[in-house]
């Protein structure tokens, strides 16, 4: 499956070890005893992991009927401004994809050596903002569910979820709750991002606890996928394919669209795999991520064996829960996988009229390409939608540590709250192959001076 692909996907390690604790269920912690108790317990204390920077892990419980829990990582903002610096959530995409990915490997404090020392990233986002890594939806890394029907079918369910989720987060760690809050996430999280998103805006009104959102940072977001799966002129007019299997594109992409308009997804779904199986049949199999590498951008196996070596499991507090990547999750969602999240984001009372939305792009992505999503932004309807066509595309430039303005990272188009970003020289994966490019955006875009 193309959009998984770029995720490392592996069989869960048996779990044979012993000593490494039981799984920390932060609900049942604050049932009992209390949430300073619950926040206590989740301290990650190894030291090859608490030297380097502060953080807490642990589980939180989505669904009792089915024992359902989330799995996440918090790690509080190196300034030490907790709850005046933003609250950015990390939502990796697959769907199944672990959001360890992108905390290992994108945005996060913690980078592997060849060795599997760890040591910190350099452009962590956490330098100046608060992060929250989630395994969601339930079934994807550590998260787990006892029964089948714990796993999501539905796209609505995931954003309900992680609103329990966030409740639950916010009680234990209340001094996050003034802190500007950002979703943000990249590829198929395209879609759980408005979902929880909206979610939220829903539910705040009438909620006994607020959460301050602010924006959303979508990153070659899968967000429309019967617009942005029309292939066949990016592909044709970047030379991976010729003008017969041009044409043959057009007719995948006239069934795409046939199909998803009669809301027939698993028919639309198998023509999308055809669609991009026809680019990678002429092509030689292009790298979907980044047309001009020579390979996917893949985590190596020691990603996944760090996280479930005995010493980690224990830090983590996620005893012997296997660590599953893509697998059952992709399984059941996929009826719903080319399903558009619009409704999330359009009218009066969508994402886009009422908070900041930053759309970014790698220039060089395929399965989410750029010109493809410039198509969604032209069709998306909100206040101040009218703008978007005429409103001027500036160059971004880096700002360097003196204040200038430095190298040109990319190109920024605004119209009222919605901000299309394309970042020169990046894939799929932004933050890895432009990480300082994206720690200068995500800055820049939480502390509205984008």
């Amino acid at each position: 499956m193309p959009l998984r692909e770029v995720y490392p996907v592996w069989e869960p390690l048996p779990v044979e070890t012993k000593g490494v604790g039981e799984p920390l269920i932060l609900t049942e912690v604050v049932k009992e005893k209390n949430a300073q108790e619950a926040r206590a317990a989740a301290r990650v204390l190894h030291p090859d992991i608490a030297n380097l920077t502060d953080s807490y892990s642990g589980f939180i419980t989505v669904d009792p009927k089915y024992n359902s829990n989330l799995f996440f990582w918090y790690f509080p903002t190196q300034s030490g401004k907790v709850g005046e610096d933003p609250l950015v959530v990390w939502l990796q995409g697959g769907p199944g994809a672990s959001s360890l990915y992108g905390l290992f490997e994108e945005i996060g404090p913690l980078s592997i050596a060849e060795n599997d020392t760890l040591y910190l990233n350099p452009y962590s986002w956490h330098r100046n903002q608060s992060l929250l890594f989630i395994d969601n939806p339930v079934g994807t890394g550590f998260s787990f569910t006892d029964s089948d029907e714990g796993y999501a079918r539905r796209q609505e369910q995931i954003g309900e979820q992680l609103y329990v989720f966030l409740i639950q987060f916010f009680k234990i760690f209340p001094e996050l709750q003034p802190a500007p809050f950002f979703i943000a996430g990249e590829s198929y999280a395209g879609k759980h991002i408005p979902s929880i998103g909206y979610e939220i805006h829903k539910r705040n009104p009438s909620a006994d606890l607020w959460i301050n959102l602010q924006g959303l940072a979508i990153g070659n977001g899968f967000t429309d996928p019967g617009v942005q799966s029309r292939y066949s002129d990016f592909a044709y007019q970047t030379g991976l394919v010729d003008k017969f299997t041009y044409s043959m594109m057009q007719l995948a992409e006239q069934h795409i669209r046939l199909s998803t308009a009669e809301a027939n997804y698993t028919e639309a779904h198998m023509y999308w795999m055809l669609d991009l199986g026809l680019i990678a049949g002429a092509s030689n199999r292009t790298d979907y991520y980044n047309i001009l590498s020579d390979e996917s951008p893949r985590l190596d196996d020691g990603f996944a064996s760090l996280v479930q070596s005995d010493w980690m499991r224990a830090a983590l507090h996620v005893g012997e829960k296997e660590f599953t990547s893509i697998g059952k999750v992709y399984a059941k969602l996929q009826p719903d996988f080319m399903r558009s999240a619009r409704p999330y984001l359009e009218g009066d009372d969508g994402l886009i009229s009422n908070y900041r939305v930053m759309f970014y792009n790698g220039q060089l992505d395929l399965i989410v390409a750029y010109p493809l999503s410039t198509e969604l932004y032209h069709e998306l309807k909100f206040n101040g939608s009218h703008r978007y066509p005429l409103a001027k595309r500036r160059p971004w430039r880096l700002t360097e540590d003196d204040g200038k303005a430095g190298v040109l990272a990319g190109y920024l188009k605004r119209a009222a709250n919605l901000y299309d970003v394309m970042v020169r020289g990046a894939g799929h994966m932004v933050p890895m192959d432009k990480p300082r490019a994206a720690f200068d955006l995500i800055n820049k875009f939480t502390r509205n001076t984008l």
